[in-house]
């Protein structure tokens, strides 16, 4: 099979979410609304990157969450109780055939309605003159506010019609209600085809890691390898990074958010790559930290394998029932013992747990959760206590050790280390799975993998 072949059925297996459950989700987001309600979507909007170029364009989140609709200067109403199942109201781009010859295609009034399920849709210039009469009567309206401050100012200019007219018998609304705690929850739970899509995602950003371990060498660039990842990206349908790409060899691996990716990498260094692709607006986050030549020098290895240690041990807590910061709990316990095993810490294990002298190695958390934002959304607490796990929540596994390279508390062989092993897992109907296990991870195997590259 040639590369070309391969790459066209990848593309036709990658799988998508289908219209009938974005009507689903809209669905259920009104069925927690109050039927006297609206709720107001706006979508995301081009931004200016230089002159009379833009940023490539990424839809809101939450907005294609609800429509799968990705084009910018659109809004999204919701009316439960106007029917049996609430109606969808789509204000877009209307058609135009010049702006389509130069810019694209656009969906339209009428395409928002046969191609992506919405009961009525209109031109989002005149939106101005029909939103302040769906306003009208209800009681309640559901809105992010202060996100985006432009849009609230639309928002109460419309709101602000109707109560101009309070004396003719107009009755605006009486309250705004956060809409993000309620839409948020939603999106905390994936679907089947939301977890198909980011298992994809997740072999994708996997076999970038694989080919970037592969190509380094001593004297290839940073962003060497960040081509690299981009390149296996791209070659697989996943045309974007989910955030920007990480790769600090040496010293620059102890940079948690380093992104300049512009150093030489030299004979020694190790290589921390934090990268994964976004896929149908789905994210995957791997991070794998590996010897430049290939091979672990003894300081390197003993670090590496505390972290690894502490990630496999976290993996094991993750099933229905348990609460969102027991992996971050194991962590801490194996981190803390590991360093204290090395030398890097003196002290009581409890005692220096409670002090959190960890934080100096390890000053992030275990995790976050993962979906359609790389840092997804979805409350890590209910009612001041750590949440409980449930079938669909997908989460990041992701300890580190990092010793700095001007830390003179510890003997000069282990500064400039930093290490980090990062996991996409999905918590399922009896325990987890992990989405991104087909990039090695044991020092073994990546050993293995380098030399065999290079032989």
């Amino acid at each position: 099979m040639t590369p070309n072949m391969m790459t066209r059925q990848q593309a036709q297996a990658t799988p998508t979410i289908s219209n009938r459950e974005y009507a689903r989700r809209r669905r259920d987001l009104m069925a927690q609304l109050e039927a006297d309600s609206i709720a107001i979507v706006p979508s995301a909007s081009e931004k200016i990157r230089n002159r009379d170029c833009e940023y490539p364009f990424r839809q809101d989140s939450d907005f294609y969450y609800l429509t799968g609709f990705a084009e910018p200067d659109a809004v999204l109403i919701l009316m439960p109780g106007r029917t049996k199942h609430g109606q969808c109201i789509l204000f877009c781009r209307d058609r135009d055939p010049t702006m389509e010859l130069w810019n694209g295609y656009r969906a339209g009034p009428e395409g928002a309605c046969e191609d992506y399920g919405a009961d009525d849709a209109f031109p989002v210039g005149d939106i101005d003159d029909i939103l302040p009469g769906l306003l009208e009567g209800r009681e309640r309206v559901y809105y992010a506010m202060g996100r985006n401050a432009d849009f609230d100012r639309k928002v109460m200019s419309w709101v602000n019609v109707i109560r101009s007219k309070v004396r003719a018998g107009a009755h605006p609304p009486g309250e705004f209600l956060d809409l993000d705690h309620i839409l948020h929850d939603l999106r905390l739970y994936k679907s089947a085809a939301e977890i198909r899509i980011m298992h994809k995602a997740g072999k994708i950003s996997a076999n970038a890691h694989v080919r970037a371990m592969q190509f380094c060498k001593p004297g290839v660039m940073e962003y060497q390898l960040e081509a690299e990842i981009l390149h296996e990206f791209a070659l697989n349908g996943a045309r974007h990074p989910a955030y920007s790409t990480i790769v600090g060899a040496g010293k620059n691996g102890c940079i948690l958010h380093y992104i300049d990716n512009n150093s030489k990498i030299k004979d020694g260094d190790l290589i921390l790559i934090d990268a994964g692709c976004e896929l149908e607006h789905y994210a995957a986050d791997i991070t794998r930290t590996f010897p430049a030549n290939g091979k672990f020098s003894k300081e390197q290895k003993a670090l590496y394998n505390v972290v690894l240690k502490a990630q496999l041990a976290a993996i094991k807590t993750i099933k229905p029932g348990g609460h969102w910061n027991q992996a971050h709990d194991v962590t801490v316990k194996v981190i803390t013992e590991g360093l204290i095993e090395l030398g890097l810490l003196k002290g009581e294990l409890k005692k220096l747990i409670a002090k959190e002298a960890y934080r100096d190695f390890y000053m992030h958390r275990a995790g976050h959760w993962l979906g359609m934002d790389v840092h997804d959304v979805g409350d890590y607490k209910v009612a001041n206590k750590w949440r409980v796990l449930e079938e669909g929540m997908v989460m990041t596994v992701e300890p580190g050790i990092y010793v700095a390279p001007d830390n003179t508390k510890v003997a000069k062989k282990w500064r400039g280390i930093g290490i980090r092993i990062e996991d996409d897992v999905v918590v399922t109907k009896d325990g987890y799975k992990v989405l991104t296990d087909d990039v090695p991870k044991t020092v073994d195997a990546i050993e293995a993998l380098m030399a065999g590259a290079n032989s």
